[in-house]
């Protein structure tokens, strides 16, 4: 394997990118707006405009596609009222065509599981609402093809994305028995790459550090990580799961560099 195209190369895919050339390898790696492409070429990364709302199909973007693995990274935009998730899939489907690879991976989400009071595992994703309808219909476009791994991220956290925030200053919060599903960036990139250099994977894996504290535990320690106001919780329970990310570990002997999504605070 010496060339990998990236579909999407943002907060995950950039640095994803500099990882995997530090390897050895060719990157490919595609951004929706051209202004954007500028600053990719500075880290020995090819290239490319691949905007699915609006596809030209052009040599130089469709050569985008010969690679020897591809790692399809596009984000859903589901909660934020987005529609055409499936649409573009579809069109990057079309667009791949008959080409075959010898490692296809595809990022998806743990959304796929419900909150039922239990720990889920791979086999555990059902449609439970319209949201992970979706998802699931995504991860079966690609899960047809050859040599594929569907790999589900729990919420991610990382330079850039700090949860101190996200409850911040708030009162009267529900669920702090919720238990907290999180998988730093720094263990993205080192399983997706731990996946890209075995011939034989298994179809799923979750990714979520082993270490579930509750939100109320951690919401409070991570706003006043960031100097902020920490949130109030009631006493209103709320459902809750655990996302299993052992299989991984298991298969492929990965070891997870955050195991404490608290300690994963100073590494934001």
């Amino acid at each position: 394997m010496n060339t990998i195209t990236l579909i999407g190369c943002g907060w995950f895919g950039l640095p994803l990118a500099k990882h995997l050339i530090q390897q050895g390898f060719q990157v490919k790696a595609s951004k929706r707006h051209v202004d954007d492409l500028v600053s990719l070429p500075q880290f020995g990364i090819e290239a490319y405009q691949l905007d699915l709302a609006n596809i030209t199909h052009d040599v130089k973007a469709l050569s985008l596609f010969d690679a020897d693995a591809i790692v399809i990274n596009i984000p859903p935009g589901l909660r934020r009222g987005e529609s055409d998730y499936i649409t573009y899939l579809t069109e990057l489907k079309s667009l791949i065509g008959t080409r075959q690879y010898q490692k296809v991976i595809f990022i998806s989400t743990t959304g796929v599981y419900p909150s039922l009071d239990q720990t889920a595992t791979e086999a555990d994703a059902c449609a439970f609402n319209d949201t992970s309808a979706t998802l699931l219909q995504a991860e079966t476009m690609f899960a047809s093809m050859a040599n594929s791994c569907i790999v589900r991220f729990s919420g991610l956290i990382g330079p850039k994305r700090h949860p101190g925030r996200f409850f911040a200053g708030k009162s009267d919060v529900s669920g702090a028995n919720v238990a907290v599903n999180l998988v730093h960036l720094e263990d993205c990139i080192a399983a997706v790459s731990l996946i890209l250099s075995k011939q034989d994977t298994l179809p799923i894996y979750n990714l979520a550090a082993p270490i579930h504290p509750t939100r109320g535990e951690f919401y409070v320690k991570a706003a006043e990580h960031l100097g902020l106001t920490a949130p109030e919780f009631n006493h209103q329970s709320q459902p809750s799961k655990v996302i299993d990310g052992q299989l991984i570990c298991r298969d492929l002997g990965y070891v997870y560099r955050h195991p404490n999504p608290l300690k994963m605070l100073d590494a934001c």
